[in-house]
């Protein structure tokens, strides 16, 4: 394998590994990660072994007290580590109990970076067995408070900085980077972090976040992960005036200069990892990530999480509720509480669905779904001064300024909030959309928590316990007259990975729609009637590596069927594939 190959030369210990063991032309180590995504057969007698010191302080080697004597002697450990010998096992039950202690949720964030900095596979280990509740601690919402404050933080860099210093020598700074075999990219110009707005530099905990959920959730190695910050600067004052500032201390550069260095970018990826590395745009403000996504969609393998994967998870949730609710996706009208990214993504992504239901073409199916902006609803009249991307959505109907007035003449059966503004779904808002449903689907997706549009309790308690509900961010259960409801959270997380591994094991070179509906359909399909009987419109996240793998597998089989992917030929049972080819954070026995 050519990256256990490049851990060797490093000086990395050796590995106990079965080289007779291939699947689809790759190597299978004993652990089985790893078979889909290389190319090369190891040659074992090409080694070099690591003293004991710098072995303890390699991140993807050491074990601290999980060396065996053997290990010890083997590898010059004597006297550098206490006389215990401990289990990967242990080592969990004691960090967990210490992660536990801390009362304040970016103290849990610190200790887990730097568990990510000390012992790899242990950090992934916690995650990938304590999913439920690490995830809201490495990613959202703690990890928008760390964006806040990564500059009074910041350890160790993680990832690449690419900034306009280095404008003409793009290429050079992504060979700086020690790993060459990437297949993963997740890039973001920090100008519209979750709902904080322009954090510039300090963006770069998205990527970090996101890439240690491709790992943990969908297993795509972390050594062929890559997180990207492009700094051009920041419009935030605060941050500008900051000492502690680690970023440009310049106004954000826009235009020429702004385009010319995505170009760069965007090219010297391409150059230097191929057409195959999947470049995931995030946190991009709404006028560069439409264009982006369109200007690169057809040229390179890109996807944006916002766009995109919110709309993925949300179709799922809306389809998976639809037992719940009654009626197909056409019988139902959808009103939109924000029209950024977020907001008509999903809306296009519905009507796209709805179209290859119906066979109606998708002028049609968009009429069915309405959206409220800043300036009250989208409508013709005010086309001239739309966006482009909100254009589509401009139907015939006289202005309505109010949301709560538009609520009420709309009807919807649907609503959602993508507006990034708390509090918005108000009591007279939730009460109105229960008084014409039954069964009121309510999605408040805005990030984080202090963002979203209505908490759980109010959508409960406002429509008697009718609300079919879920958020952006997690929320407790809650007790209303007696009964429990469990709020489901339409979280990316449920997509991105499994999407990014059907894309990785099949070697897509182009993200399609169709592959974005066939993900949302293997998501909704996941969902059991033990789920629906709590009012869950989401599996839970405990079992969220063998929903990824689901997701993989019909992503895969798509690009495939679409002539998009490039690894052959196909598997016969792309979701063992899939499978076999996760990483696992268990230890490995050194010889």
């Amino acid at each position: 394998m050519e990256s256990t190959l490049k851990e060797m030369r490093d000086g990395a210990s050796v590995l106990d590994m079965d080289p007779s063991s291939t699947v689809g032309g790759g190597v299978e180590d004993v652990y089985g990660e790893d078979c889909a995504t290389e190319d090369q057969l190891v040659t074992p007698w090409t080694v070099s072994v690591a003293s004991g010191y710098s072995l303890l302080r390699d991140p993807r080697h050491n074990k601290g007290l999980a060396y065996t004597e053997k290990e010890r002697d083997a590898h010059y450990l004597r006297g550098l580590l206490p006389p215990s010998v401990s289990t990967q096992q242990l080592q969990e039950k004691k960090l967990m109990q210490n992660i536990r202690q801390y009362q304040v949720p970016l103290q849990k964030y610190t200790a887990m970076m730097d568990l990510q900095e000390r012992n790899e596979r242990l950090f992934y280990k916690l995650l990938v067995d304590n999913v439920e509740e690490l995830l809201p601690v490495v990613y959202t919402p703690t990890v928008g408070e760390a964006c806040q404050k990564y500059g009074s933080i910041f350890r160790r860099p993680q990832g690449l900085y690419i900034s306009l210093k280095e404008k003409g020598k793009v290429l050079e700074v992504l060979k700086n980077w020690p790993e060459r075999s990437i297949q993963v990219i997740v890039v973001t110009d920090g100008e519209r972090i979750l709902g904080l707005g322009d954090l510039g530099c300090q963006g770069m905990g998205i990527p970090v976040g996101k890439l240690s959920l491709y790992t943990a959730l969908g297993g795509v190695r972390p050594s062929s992960c890559l997180p990207i910050t492009i700094d051009v600067g920041t419009n935030n004052e605060q941050l500008l005036k900051d000492e502690f500032y680690i970023g440009l201390r310049q106004r954000r550069a826009t235009g020429q200069e702004y385009t010319e260095l995505l170009d760069e970018f965007m090219t010297a990826v391409k150059q230097n990892y191929g057409e195959k590395v999947l470049v995931q745009f995030e946190d991009f403000a709404n006028h560069n990530a439409f264009d982006l996504l369109a200007k690169y969609g057809t040229t390179h393998l890109v996807f944006n999480d916002d766009i995109q994967g919110t709309a993925v998870v949300v179709l799922a949730g809306v389809v998976a509720a639809l037992k719940l609710i009654g009626g197909s996706l056409a019988d139902h009208t959808f009103l939109f509480l924000g029209a950024g990214e977020a907001g008509t993504g999903i809306a296009e992504l519905i009507a796209l669905e709805m179209s290859k239901q119906t066979k109606a073409p998708l002028g049609e199916t968009r009429k069915k779904i309405w959206l409220v902006d800043s300036k009250g609803l989208v409508v013709s009249s005010r086309k001239e001064s739309l966006q482009q991307f909100k254009k589509p959505w401009a139907h015939e109907h006289e202005p309505i300024m109010d949301f709560l007035d538009a609520v009420k003449a709309i009807k919807p059966t649907v609503l959602i909030g993508s507006s990034g503004v708390g509090r918005t779904f108000t009591k007279e808002v939730i009460e109105a959309v229960a008084s014409f449903n039954e069964k009121p689907l309510i999605m408040a997706l805005s990030n984080p928590t202090s963002q979203s549009e209505c908490t759980a309790e109010e959508a409960y308690t406002y429509t008697k316990g009718r609300a079919i509900f879920a958020s952006g961010s997690p929320f407790d259960p809650v007790e209303y007259n007696g009964k429990v409801f469990v709020p489901g959270q339409s979280n990316n997380a449920y997509i991105f990975p499994g999407l990014g591994l059907g894309i990785v094991i099949s070697g897509a070179i182009r993200v399609h729609d169709e592959m974005l509906l066939a993900a949302a359909e293997a998501l909704a399909g996941q969902v059991t009637k033990e789920n629906f009987d709590k009012g869950l419109i989401f599996p839970p996240l405990s079992n969220i590596r063998k929903i990824s793998a689901q997701i993989a597998a019909k992503v895969a089989a798509k690009a495939y069927e679409l002539g998009l992917a490039t690894r052959l030929p196909r598997p016969h049972n792309l979701v063992k594939y899939a499978e076999s080819c996760m990483y696992s954070p268990t230890y490995r026995s050194y010889r």
